[in-house]
């Protein structure tokens, strides 16, 4: 019998995760592949990324729509309600034998609790981790407890999901499914990638992403403000990202598109670039910087220089050539000189990772294959067992 194997993505870069180990189910002849699609991908406002689900040539079996107009608490949660209906009818639907989660962004849960409620055992992609800048840091670990499997992108954060009760023969170190993407990237070359911007990537030239800081009272918006003025002060060429749909999103979404607005021709403000773009980019700027997890698993990779401001990622590995700073100008100032200084870029030439090597989808799609969907029990394991 087939096995159904269904993924749940809601942003652009959970979904670029994602995209490798989609493939690799699409390839076995025993797996059938399932997506159930929401969030900002179906939003135009924030580019409408499905049809970049589409063009890449997967079929989206099911669309669950959320409102994300609302950025305050009360929209959030009325967001996630949505998730959680629209997904149990999608799961009653399709009957996968396993449910595919990555990482930690609060619709994510909604969709973990329907799965719960539907009996549809959970897979969880980098869970273990830490982000103590955002109620992701939660969000994170409870998806672990409503988890049945699960896939840890190092051996750290595979002990602390064994430190949380889980069965041991249920967790396995698989490395970052990011790295896949790396290892796979046809390269966009970089004048046609200056002509989709409509500017030329002189050097010094920066690719910036900012997300809300979900934990902080202004979500991060006087840090977003510092780290434009840090940027404004160096002669630089600027792409910048959209920000996630969280808390807080609609003033930092609205600085950011007057920053570009009035500097036409040195920086650009592109909602989403889609995975390929985004990593070819990547290839081409001298350091990623802001507060994107992209910062710290692909970009060491890549051999680019990070600088990551704040607390949002805060508590996760980090390879030698991320820079950690605060969120005052002189502090983001001073961590973008030591990023562009050679001995600085020497260090990213190394292109070192704490977070393993490329083939994590197969790795994930092995076990998917293998593991007997038919368990439902999931017993608390003491950490004497660890």
């Amino acid at each position: 019998m087939l096995r159904r194997i269904a993924f749940f993505t809601s942003t652009r870069a959970e979904y670029g995760l994602l995209k490798p180990l989609m493939a690799e189910v699409l390839s076995r002849p025993g797996l059938v592949l399932q997506i159930i699609v929401s969030g900002t991908h179906l939003s135009e406002a924030h580019g409408a990324t499905w049809r970049e689900i589409a063009a890449d040539g997967f079929t989206i079996d099911a669309r669950v729509e959320m409102v994300i107009a609302a950025d305050d608490t009360e929209g959030v949660a009325s967001s996630a309600a949505q998730v959680l209906s629209g997904v149990a009818t999608a799961l009653v639907q399709l009957q996968p034998d396993v449910f595919v989660l990555l990482g930690d962004r609060y619709e994510l849960l909604a969709a973990a609790q329907a799965a719960v409620l539907a009996r549809v055992p959970i897979a969880h992609i980098h869970g273990g981790e830490s982000t103590e800048g955002a109620i992701d840091e939660s969000i994170r670990h409870a998806i672990t407890k409503l988890a049945y499997w699960h896939f840890a992108a190092a051996e750290p954060y595979a002990k602390r999901i064994r430190q949380m009760g889980e069965a041991p023969e249920r967790v396995w170190t698989v490395g970052a499914p990011a790295l896949d993407n790396i290892a796979m990237l046809d390269l966009i070359p970089k004048d046609a990638l200056e002509a989709f911007l409509g500017l030329q990537l002189n050097p010094p030239s920066f690719l910036v992403t900012y997300h809300p800081v979900t934990l902080d009272d202004d979500s991060g918006f006087l840090a977003m403000k510092s780290l434009l003025i840090a940027l404004d002060a160096v002669d630089a060429t600027i792409v910048i990202t959209g920000a996630n749909a969280d808390p807080g999103a609609a003033n930092i979404r609205s600085a950011l598109r007057d920053f570009a607005s009035s500097r036409p021709g040195r920086v650009a403000l592109v909602e989403s670039l889609g995975s390929r773009r985004y990593l070819s980019l990547m290839h081409y700027v001298d350091a990623v910087v802001g507060n994107s997890s992209s910062g710290l698993l692909e970009a060491p990779v890549v051999g680019v220089a990070t600088v990551d401001v704040g607390p949002r990622q805060q508590g996760r590995l980090r390879a030698p050539s991320v820079l950690h700073c605060g969120e005052t100008t002189l502090e983001i100032s001073q961590a973008l000189d030591t990023a562009l200084s050679s001995e600085h870029q020497a260090i990213c030439a190394r292109r070192e990772s704490p977070y393993g090597k490329p083939g994590a989808a197969q790795r994930i799609v092995d076990q998917l294959e293998s593991i007997d969907t038919a368990v439902r029990s999931k017993p608390f394991v003491d950490s004497k067992c660890i």
